[in-house]
């Protein structure tokens, strides 16, 4: 997987921010201004004036409200990801479970943040998301997944899903549930007992033969097929 950009190496990453409340648009757009590797290059104050923003600008991360007028951040999300763009989604939420986020992030979203994040998580996460990685630590990955997986497996584990589990090896396998228990690359290495450069090489592999974006979206499938239970 890509490793996050560097602060103030190459081009800037540029953010679209989302948010039906004036005050916290500016608020996030001057914080992020404020660092010389992100500019702020629009924004839009619900879900469809931000799906006509990604379009004409082709941002590099769209920081995403959840709740707002006309079209909410959760079909936005949807549409944007569905549209094939490098664009990467970035859920801004007042909760740590809201309910839609684990809808967002089965949408195509790569992580979320709380709204009252620092100016330096917020930085990180912008910056994490456009580097091609997911933002979710591990222990909120495990609290977000086990808690939203149950609500989709009601009807039990979905064969086609776990049939594309088949296409992976066997420590693809061994990786892929171990990412859904919420463990970075460094435990699983740990975990493994192998380079932690080996593992990124895992985890590539397994988002390319499943067609993933990210191991956000890893965690979720494997919960979702049945490789990984909640509490298992």
């Amino acid at each position: 997987m890509l490793n996050p950009p560097t602060e103030g190496a190459g081009t800037p990453v540029r953010v679209v921010i989302v948010d039906d409340q004036m005050m916290v648009r500016e608020g996030f757009s001057v914080l992020l201004n404020a660092q010389p590797d992100i500019e702020v290059v629009g924004e839009a104050v619900d879900g469809r004036e931000a799906v006509e923003k990604v379009v004409e600008l082709v941002p590099d991360v769209v920081l995403m409200d959840i709740r707002m007028p006309r079209l909410n951040g959760l079909e936005a999300t949807r549409e944007i990801c569905a549209a094939s763009l490098p664009t990467r989604v970035l859920i801004l939420t007042t909760y740590d479970l809201d309910e839609y986020v684990y809808q967002a992030l089965r949408a195509g979203a790569s992580g979320f943040l709380l709204k009252d994040a620092s100016a330096r998580q917020l930085a990180h996460g912008v910056r994490t998301v456009a580097g091609g990685d997911a933002l979710l630590a591990p222990t909120v990955t495990r609290r977000l997944i086990v808690e939203f997986s149950r609500l989709s497996s009601v009807a039990g584990p979905r064969a086609p899903l776990m049939e594309r589990v088949g296409d992976l090896t066997e420590r693809e396998t061994q990786v892929l549930a171990l990412v859904a228990q919420g463990l970075s690359n460094g435990e699983i290495a740990d975990r493994l007992v192998v380079a932690e450069s080996t593992v990124k090489t895992h985890v590539s592999r397994v988002l390319v033969k499943l067609g993933l974006r990210d191991r956000t979206q890893a965690a979720v499938f494997a919960y979702e097929s049945g490789l990984v239970t909640p509490g298992g």
